[in-house]
């Protein structure tokens, strides 16, 4: 059954979604591991497959060339998700892209943006790899126009209730993904696929800019 979730109907109040207040020390899960598709193209295929949507209004490629920790989020976004302003950290993943990591180690909180430029075959290739190992495939409303889908690999329940990755197809070719794990006084109270898709859009609005769209 498909869940389509609006972010348009989210409030900027209700963005403060990772913010926590119990003490602690940062989750330990892998934002990325949800998407691992190929790095290379599937021959012979045409874009979209796998059941992708087509990306009809798709952003250029150049909007990812500045490192997501630099371009991603502006800080006060990131204050509005975490509840404090803190630093990007680089953490680039050689098979997919560039990616940044923002955490509030005290709430247990973390946001993570991964730029996929490393892959050929954009949402196709998160559909015909991602989509099998996923204990959790809900594909949504378009964000901003733009195609997107949550996704997570995670088994557990508390993982499950914890973490969520939005991918979003900025072209046929390209993806970029907005990650969290709530913060631990979060955990069971909002939906962290919705918190991811809040996240997913702020990028978008980020890049729409950037793009002049």
């Amino acid at each position: 059954m498909r869940t389509r979730f609006s972010v348009s109907v989210v409030s900027v109040a209700a963005a403060v979604l990772l913010a926590g207040c119990s003490g602690g020390s940062a989750p330990s899960t892998s934002p990325g591991a949800t998407n691992a598709p190929p790095s290379s193209s599937a021959a012979g295929k045409t874009l979209p497959y796998a059941g992708a949507p087509k990306v009809e209004h798709p952003l250029p490629e150049s909007v990812l060339s500045v490192h997501p920790c630099d371009s991603a989020l502006t800080p006060e976004q990131v204050k509005t998700l975490l509840g404090k302003p803190t630093q990007g950290e680089h953490a680039d993943n050689p098979a997919l892209g560039a990616e940044c990591h923002w955490s509030n180690r005290d709430a247990g909180s973390l946001a993570t943006v991964l730029y996929t430029t490393k892959v050929a075959d954009g949402l196709s290739a998160v559909y015909a790899n991602t989509k099998p190992q996923s204990k959790l495939w809900r594909p949504l409303a378009p964000i901003q126009g733009l195609p997107a889908v949550a996704a997570s690999v995670y088994e557990q329940q508390a993982a499950k209730n914890s973490f969520c990755q939005v991918t979003v197809g900025i072209s046929d070719q390209k993806t970029i993904d907005a990650s969290v794990t709530l913060g631990y006084s979060q955990i069971g109270k909002k939906d962290p696929c919705d918190a991811a898709a809040v996240v997913a859009d702020m990028v978008v609005t980020n890049l729409k800019q950037k793009a002049g769209a």
